[in-house]
């Protein structure tokens, strides 16, 4: 796929590469190959154990040598990969890079082991704009200096220019072959919603999903708490994920999404990274992430076998001022600068009325030749409404209530509220009290909203979120300019989205055979204590179901069959597509 055999041919003929692919773009085969055909072992950098841990389990299962070489290695268990690792029994060891670079086992490299070639995954966090940056990452870069004839391989899938700029700086791959095979995942369908009731929006989302996994972000533990105990009370298999649990419960809620034994994930930013599942089918974003490289991150968990998947984005205006009040709390100037610009992005994606793909892809500095067809946007645009005059009202508002109070209290003296706050502060005798009763809370909200992000209100963060006229409100309120925005979404909108799609095949009878391979392929990783997507993806099974092989050079045949696994498991699948004939 993509530059795939060129970067193999490069490494092999040991030069350096970096790697820029998708999510689920190949990038694990670009080193993994080369390990097998150059003489010596690959260290592999990888940040998580568990993605080490799949990692060399599907390379198990392909009859490859591996191993991983991390904390969670009993002492037993350590010393058995080092003396394989000293005896040349490894194509390829993973390691974490603050292992990797301690002085004992730089010496122990240095002095008694042929090296293939180093492989730094994730290389996005050795750069401090990343948005995954690791302190431990930094050193890497003295790999050169210690290894100067080795081939180094950086692959990532999230690096905006700036980043990207620094990652091959500080590696110095300044002289190696840049590969930038795009960041398009095209079978990943992008909808966002204003959060109304998110909870209900979620559930609806959900229906009909019961046999699907997916993964739900949510920005606190609590909130991850609170969503995990709601859909267990609905009958959802779901599961909490955060870094307050001990290590024993996250990695025994990591085993039983692997192994399907779990439908729902609900967790904070600290699951799933690398996480190596192929048949993830969507991703919810409860609350808006921090920046763009983020939310491209985590929406690419889902539909890494290729097949339909969805990204689902709640977006709350409060979210925002959660978020930016922690960035402005940053003591570094420019890392706030940056975090801030990073914010503003992933806020200006949420509010687009264009193609989403369009506006993600650009922020990587991708063009899209023409809309996707394959989000919210482009299935449903929305409609604009030309809102001048209610922008005026709003903005008037905002000036007679003397640039204090904030979005909430704004809205309540337009609408004409009785509350005892209003009264008190004889905001009921303004000029602009009542003046647009006849319009929603919603509505109101949405025309602030507007204001804010198109740069005629300013909310200040730092003043309990108070609503403040910008230079740009005047001319506005002269009457000499205009203002639109699109006409706010009905809270039912999102049962009536193609935010369903799910993996079903075209035939009864094919889908039955599908979930019928399905059965045998949980009962195999069971016996192996392996996630069921090792055994085989569902891409493979699709396949099956539809082409039904019943010989070994059939089965050989399809897609993700290798010669290994066709030895290992390939009579049993072929005698049950024969007893569905």
């Amino acid at each position: 796929r993509n530059s795939q055999q060129e970067i193999i041919d490069d490494l092999i003929a040991g030069k350096d590469a970096f790697v820029l692919m998708p999510t689920g773009g190949g990038k694990s085969v670009c080193y993994q190959i080369p390990a097998l055909h150059r003489s010596g072992v690959a260290i592999v950098v990888s940040p998580l154990i568990s993605l080490m841990k799949d990692q060399v389990d599907a390379l198990h299962a392909c009859g490859v040598r591996a191993a991983f070489y991390n904390s969670s290695l009993k002492s037993d268990e350590a010393r058995q990969v080092l003396a394989r690792l000293h005896s040349n029994e490894l194509d390829l060891l993973y390691i974490a890079p603050e292992r990797l670079m301690s002085d004992d086992f730089l010496a122990r490299l240095i002095n008694n082991i042929e090296i293939a070639l180093f492989a730094i995954d994730e290389a996005h966090c050795v750069s401090q704009w990343g948005h995954d940056f690791r302190p431990e990452y930094r050193k890497l870069g003295e790999l050169r200096n210690h290894f100067p004839k080795i081939p180094l391989i950086a692959l990532t899938a999230t690096a905006e220019p700036h980043t990207l700029r620094d990652i091959i700086d500080r590696l110095h791959l300044g002289s190696a072959k840049q590969h930038m095979t795009g960041f398009d995942r095209p079978n990943i369908s992008y909808t966002v919603f204003e959060k109304q009731k998110p909870f209900s929006q979620l559930t609806i989302f959900l229906e009909g999903r019961e046999n699907e996994m997916g993964i739900v972000y949510c920005l606190s533990r609590k909130r991850v708490e609170k969503i995990t105990g709601q859909l267990l009370e609905k009958g959802y298999a779901a599961a909490a994920y955060h870094a307050g649990l001990s290590a024993n419960i996250r990695k025994q809620v990591q085993d039983d999404f692997l192994r399907d034994e779990v439908q729902v994930i609900v967790a904070t930013v600290a699951f799933g990274m690398g996480i190596d599942k192929s048949n993830i089918r969507y991703v919810v974003h409860y609350d808006i992430p921090k920046n763009i490289e983020s939310y491209y991150q985590e929406t690419g968990r889902a539909g890494r076998d290729g097949l339909p998947s969805e990204a689902l984005l709640l977006f709350g205006y409060g979210d925002i001022q959660v978020a930016r009040g922690l960035i402005e709390k940053t003591r570094n100037p420019e890392h706030k600068r940056v975090e801030l610009h990073k914010l503003n992005a992933m806020v200006g994606f949420a509010e687009a009325l264009g193609c989403r793909r369009r506006v993600l892809l650009g922020y990587f500095g991708e063009e899209l030749k023409e809309d996707c067809g394959n989000c919210d946007i482009c299935f449903n645009p929305p409609e604009m409404i030309e809102v001048t005059e209610d922008s005026r009202k709003a903005l008037s508002c905002v000036y007679r209530v003397e640039q204090r109070f904030g979005v909430g209290h704004v809205i309540d003296v337009l609408r004409g509220s009785r509350k005892e706050r209003i009264l008190q502060l004889g905001h009921d005798r303004l000029s602009t009290y009542s003046i647009g009763v006849g319009e929603s809370q919603e509505y109101w909200g949405a025309i602030l909203r507007n204001l804010v992000h198109r740069g005629y209100l300013n909310q200040d963060v730092g003043n309990y979120s108070v609503l403040k006229l910008t230079d740009s409100s005047w001319p506005l309120l002269r009457g000499e300019d205009n203002i639109e925005m699109a006409k706010p979404r009905v809270k039912e909108a999102l049962k009536v989205t193609r935010a369903s799609r799910k993996v079903v095949l075209d035939s009864e009878e094919d889908n039955e055979i599908f979930n019928k391979l399905r059965v045998i392929r949980k009962e195999l990783a069971d016996q192996a204590s392996v996630p069921p997507f090792v055994i085989f993806n569902d891409k493979t099974l699709i396949e099956m179901s539809v082409q039904k092989p019943t010989t070994f050079s059939a089965m050989l045949k399809i897609h993700g069959v290798g010669t290994n696994k066709c030895d290992r498991y390939g009579l049993l699948f072929i005698e049950a597509l024969k007893e569905c004939a």
